[in-house]
């Protein structure tokens, strides 16, 4: 069989993706002899199936939350969803979106992309398919940096309702809202679509898995949370399927209810989200000359992104963004992507790249979020002191009747260093930013405190926390 002709480069990045555009920006501004392949449809995750559409539902459920509870304003109305207007408001602006990207991606010179299949062959060489899966080009590059994102994961125990199953890429793609869903998962994308629906007037239930409730850790800040959801809809934590099968118009869930009673309902469909699985399949990995883990993953320095050898040294192989499966998160893709990029650009030449203090969103009502240090992070917990605020009799929460969670700060009980937090509350992905900033500026309580604080504003239920905190501190 004739051979793929064979090309040399510097830089060669695998995906188009978040990470992988910010990897070719990167390494093409250190040299003009990088290469993009994608082998998929473009545009990133976050703009076609995850942050911007899912944002665009939820306000849409919000806006109908809003007006279906206004009475207690002394507000009266009737809410009607028109189903199909909501997702043609949806669809529209997606593709707005993915427009943008799509701009981004026709403006890098077409010498430098490359549309087809890559899996390596050896170590620093590629063999890239075309759309007969035949291969069409071979490309040896100095370095090479695996950008391929993620997929959503379907368990085996959903094949047999295959055809009334969806995962949330496919949610942006109705024509209209379904009557009736059951959601497996808890995470953030499941708790995120499940109140959304369930705000449009679908009938929801969500089984969750291991207690998970979005990315919380802190046992009471998820009772919390737990218990603002379950008065909007059925949740089970610990979900507890025994059965979930085909039947004459949708599909039927076997479960265990909160009091141990084994129920049985119908649902129109199925939407898994179950977490996602990185796109490494049939990367050829095996012959790349990486450590993979236990696994499958790549073993790699998450301030480089460099992958690590077999032989324990390093390889010029670098990977970013959900592919790794570390942060999954926009800003961090965006952030490993440009690491990336510039190391594989300068190899050998390598140098660990800025990683900010984490901060995770969950776009629920009440929002959760998580910045610094979560709960079950923290090493020692008898030398940290937790400072509470419950947002229940919070005074801007109340004024907009919005008055649900709580929130916790941890700090070093010794330093009074603000280690990080977990909250559930109204608005609080303000307050997660204010947090994150903190911890990356290394900042104490006391500092914090010494910000000014307007009123009446949702941030003066972080000062309750952190006036709370201090009184634990050690004073010297």
């Amino acid at each position: 069989m004739e051979s793929a002709p064979q090309e040399q480069v510097d830089v060669a990045v695998i995906g188009a993706g978040t990470a992988g555009l910010a990897a070719y920006r990167a390494a093409a501004a250190v040299t003009p002899r990088v290469l993009m392949i994608e082998g998929g449809i473009n545009g990133t995750t976050c703009a076609r199936v995850g942050c911007m559409p899912s944002k665009l539902l939820i306000a849409a459920g919000d806006a109908a939350h809003q007006a279906e509870n206004a009475a207690p304003f002394g507000v009266h109305a009737t809410v009607e969803v028109d189903g199909r207007a909501v997702m043609d408001r949806v669809r529209n602006e997606r593709d707005r979106f993915v427009g943008f990207v799509l701009e981004t991606i026709e403006e890098i010179p077409e010498d430098h992309k490359v549309h087809g299949r890559a899996r390596f062959v050896a170590p620093g060489e590629l063999e890239v398919d075309g759309p007969d899966g035949k291969p069409m080009r071979r490309i040896k590059a100095r370095s090479i940096v695996i950008a391929t994102g993620s997929s959503p994961f379907v368990p085996p125990m959903f094949e047999a309702v295959r055809d009334r199953l969806v995962v949330n890429d496919d949610v942006f793609a109705w024509d209209s809202l379904p009557a009736s869903v059951a959601v497996f998962g808890a995470g953030v994308v499941g708790l995120e679509l499940s109140q959304a629906l369930s705000r449009l007037g679908v009938r929801v239930t969500v089984f969750g898995q291991n207690g998970t409730i979005g990315p919380l850790t802190d046992p009471v800040v998820k009772a919390s949370a737990l218990a603002a959801f379950r008065d909007e809809m059925p949740l089970y934590p610990d979900g507890t399927v025994s059965q979930v099968r085909r039947v004459e118009g949708g599909v039927e869930v076997t479960f265990v209810d909160l009091e141990g009673v084994t129920r049985v309902e119908t649902f129109e469909l199925a939407l898994v989200a179950a977490g996602r699985k990185a796109n490494l399949r049939g990367l050829g990995l095996e012959h790349a000359g990486v450590a993979l883990d236990a696994r499958g993953m790549p073993v790699f320095d998450r301030t480089t992104l460099q992958c690590k050898a077999v032989s324990g040294e390093v390889t010029s192989v670098f990977i970013a963004g959900d592919a790794n499966d570390d942060v999954p998160l926009l800003h961090e893709a965006s952030d490993e992507g440009m690491i990336a990029g510039q190391n594989a650009a300068r190899f050998p030449e390598v140098t660990a790249g800025l990683r900010r203090s984490l901060l995770s969103i969950t776009f629920t009502e009440p929002q959760l979020a998580i910045a610094g240090a979560t709960f079950d992070s923290l090493p020692d917990k008898t030398e940290v002191v937790v400072g509470e605020v419950s947002f229940v009799n919070q005074g801007r929460s109340r004024i907009m009747l919005q008055n649900r969670g709580l929130g916790h700060v941890y700090a070093d009980r010794a330093t009074g260093r603000f280690l990080g937090a977990e909250l559930v509350g109204p608005r609080v992905e303000h307050i997660g930013h204010l947090l994150a900033w903190a911890h990356q500026q290394g900042l104490t309580i006391d500092a914090m405190l010494a910000m000014p604080f307007y009123h009446p504003v949702v941030e003066e239920g972080l000062r309750t926390a952190l006036r709370d905190a201090a009184s634990k501190i050690q004073k010297r």
